[in-house]
């Protein structure tokens, strides 16, 4: 019997649960999928379960919502998934009010040489951190580090521990007037540490999926680093490309 500590969010079952119900055509392209009432009725959960559950299935483009209709049903992404939000994008547009969550750390600390090489500082350097541990269906899921230079956070509200209303993007571009470019992105794989395992309920023995986002402008100078810690038991990283 799989171990109770491994078993993924109900938020996720659900979304697995609809994805395969689209694929096998059960909610066929371009039909009107269940109500949040009617799905919370049939699978037993709470309505931020679904809710939770139906974001997902939006952002990676598999259902669209038309004001006032519901939501509508679009297939498989294909190539789509192409076009969606990587890793730590969504972090970067999506306000921090729109999601459950705790900042459990604010202040300039001491920087490791994986962001410091990334934020083109020295070995060694501080840095801002704003770090924040995200929960999905009422339980922690992921852990999320905004890195930057300390002055970047002067005059910002990344020094408060309160949810930002805007996104990381918007609220710098507003405040300090840069202006977001690209994302260079690198994922690597660890054991995390013990502080890790309390903050995201992990079991021993299960790696984490570290995604580090460098953002930078147009001249291509680095404007802080964005680091996702996803426990690999409740993850996965899937992505498509063209083939030339």
């Amino acid at each position: 019997m799989m171990p109770l500590e491994s078993v993924p969010p109900k938020y996720a079952q659900l979304v697995q649960t609809l994805k395969r119900r689209i694929e096998s055509g059960d909610y066929p392209p371009g039909s009107l999928l269940p109500s949040e009432h009617q799905l919370i009725q049939e699978f037993g959960v709470s309505r931020p379960t679904v809710v939770a559950a139906l974001r997902v299935l939006r952002e990676d483009g598999w259902i669209e919502s038309q004001q006032g209709k519901g939501r509508f049903v679009r297939g498989r992404p294909a190539m789509a998934l192409v076009e969606r939000s990587r890793p730590g994008q969504a972090y970067l547009v999506t306000p921090e009010t729109e999601s459950s969550g705790e900042v459990v750390e604010v202040g300039a600390v001491a920087v490791p040489n994986r962001v410091a090489a990334l934020l083109e500082l020295e070995p060694k350097s501080k840095a801002f951190l704003r770090r924040r541990v995200v929960a999905r269906d009422g339980e922690p899921s992921e852990v999320v580090s905004v890195w930057m230079a300390p002055e970047l956070s002067q005059g910002t509200d990344l020094t408060s521990t309160e949810p930002l209303p805007q996104g990381l993007r918007e609220h710098l571009q507003a405040r300090k007037g840069v202006r977001f470019d690209h994302v260079m992105e690198q994922i690597t794989a660890r054991m995390p540490t013990v502080s890790e395992m309390k903050q995201l309920g992990m079991p021993k023995n299960v790696p984490l999926l570290a995604v580090f986002g460098a953002v930078r402008d147009a001249s291509g100078q680095s404007l802080l680093v964005v680091e996702v810690l996803l426990p690999a038991d409740r993850h996965e990283l899937e992505d498509a490309y063209p083939i030339g």
